[in-house]
């Protein structure tokens, strides 16, 4: 734990929970729904917004203050839903890459933050993000997966787990099929464990493939309010460790460039 996150660890108390302020009604079919605005992001608050189905979602890039956000809509992956594709359980069965979990989370942030995204106009993640992340995952709240090419970083992203809700927050991919393999990995250990959603936030092609939906913020929360306060039946790292034992399975071999003629 760096001096910089440990003083933002100072004081935290899981137990204590801070009301935030709820979104104001909306009569659009779609709303981010803007909670509060603050100057920063600190622990506790941080904490307590999962608790209660909000998040942090901002430009930093370009001067925006802290915005606390809970959609609605929100998406999410009801886990007796889930749908892992033909192509992806193709490629595991012959994985080049090994799988962690909490291995190099300040590694994995960075990534997502440094991966070039063509249909958004910027990276919503920026040292506030950064700072407040890894302050959470040195209290034992956000995680790390992390797919590997021997000992390069391939891929992984990284997420808020409470209870038996896994909140997904952003994923890179440096090398073909890193994140997706890492991610189908997860989900299926998560649910061995006992993982009842994963929330996706808003809209994406990509989290739609594996059988994530769009639902109401009130029925949302309902079943947040529900599984936040239940643990796991299972510890998930140790799931999750026992799950990828055996890769990589096969030996990666690097696309080779083709020589001048």
């Amino acid at each position: 734990m760096s001096g910089e996150t440990e003083d933002l660890t100072n004081g935290f108390n899981p137990d204590l929970i801070t009301l935030l302020p709820e979104p104001p009604l909306s009569k659009k079919r779609s709303s981010i729904g803007v909670c509060m605005v603050t100057e920063d992001i600190d622990l506790q608050t941080l904490y307590s917004a999962y608790m209660q189905g909000i998040f942090p979602w901002f430009n930093e890039d370009e001067g925006d203050p802290v915005i606390w956000c809970s959609p609605d809509p929100r998406f999410c992956i009801w886990c007796d839903n889930l749908h892992i594709g033909r192509s992806t359980d193709k490629f595991l069965k012959h994985s080049p890459y090994s799988y962690t979990m909490d291995k190099d989370f300040p590694s994995v942030i960075r990534a997502c933050r440094d991966m070039e995204r063509p249909d958004q106009g910027g990276t919503w993640i920026g040292e506030k993000i950064i700072r407040a992340y890894t302050a959470l995952h040195d209290v034992g709240f956000a995680h790390s997966f992390e797919a590997w090419n021997g000992d390069k970083l391939a891929g992984g992203f990284y997420g808020v787990l409470i209870g038996s809700v896994f909140c997904g927050e952003s994923m890179f991919t440096l090398e073909p099929d890193s994140s997706k393999s890492a991610f189908a990995l997860f989900a299926r250990s998560f649910i061995k464990c006992g993982g009842k959603l994963i929330d996706c936030q808003s809209y994406t092609d990509n989290m739609a493939r594996y059988g994530a939906e769009e639902i109401s913020r009130s029925s949302f929360r309902s079943l947040e309010i529900k599984y936040l306060n239940t643990a796991l039946s299972v510890d998930l790292k140790k799931q999750f460790e026992e799950d990828v034992a055996g890769f990589p399975l096969r030996q990666h071999i690097p696309t080779m460039p083709s020589p001048n003629r």
